[in-house]
């Protein structure tokens, strides 16, 4: 049985978003859909000594952008990025073995493409940090047809998928029997449980970006994000 998740492609994301790509056979990134401002698509939050901060690539202020039409404004936003990680997560107990990762995304590459970005970031902490073994695809590489649900049906009916694997929050909007009818289980995500690690900023703050979990237990990541669940199934 086919698992498939859809979703556009964020910055860094947070651990949840880890958690969808593993439990899908196929991932397949949304990122010729518009572009949304104030969202996850170019910025997500880190730890600080002063609380929770947002790291936000600048994009411009010209609208009517496809996700993967968008490009940062500047490339300064890249050095001050990785000063930042920098600055604030030093003294985390696995900084250090992301180092030569971090300087390769922030100091060495050149980005023009936020779509690009986004999806390397993702695809490359998925298979290498976090030893997920899903299939990644883009929207792109389908001929799709209608808008809004539509066109997602027709991607997954494409993709081949038999089950649909989505966040939460599409409870508010989706229609479970329109699933149904195109012969698609729709299984929505649980992020409940997920066991909290030691921040060396305080409070505790599940939502941030996922390098602060790689920052803090590195090779034990995995755990955090989904081997728990293993775990309590043992037990």
């Amino acid at each position: 049985m086919k698992k498939v998740a859809v979703l556009q492609s964020n910055y860094i994301p947070w651990k949840g978003y880890f958690d969808i790509i593993n439990g899908c056979d196929e991932f397949i990134f949304l990122d010729d859909v518009q572009y949304t401002k104030n969202d996850w698509r170019n910025r997500n939050k880190i730890k600080s000594s002063a609380g929770t901060e947002w790291l936000t690539i600048p994009i411009g202020a010209s609208k009517g952008r496809l996700i993967c039409e968008v490009t940062p404004a500047s490339p300064v936003w890249a050095r001050k990025h990785y000063s930042t990680l920098s600055q604030n997560y030093a003294k985390a107990p696995f900084f250090s073995q992301y180092r030569e990762f971090l300087e390769h995304v922030y100091l060495e590459r050149q980005w023009t493409n936020l779509s690009e970005l986004n999806q390397f970031l993702i695809r490359y902490i998925s298979t290498e940090f976090l030893g997920i073994d899903t299939n990644f695809k883009d929207s792109r590489e389908f001929s799709l047809s209608g808008r809004k649900l539509d066109r997602l049906l027709d991607l997954l009916k494409k993709a081949g998928a038999e089950y649909y694997i989505s966040g939460p929050a599409a409870k508010e909007y989706i229609d479970d029997q329109t699933f149904a009818d195109a012969g698609i289980k729709l299984v929505y995500q649980d992020y409940s449980g997920y066991p909290e690690y030691k921040q060396i900023f305080p409070p505790f703050d599940h939502y941030v970006t996922v390098f602060d979990l790689l920052f803090h237990v590195g090779p034990d990541a995995p755990r955090y994000h989904r081997g728990w669940r293993e775990e309590e199934t043992r037990d």
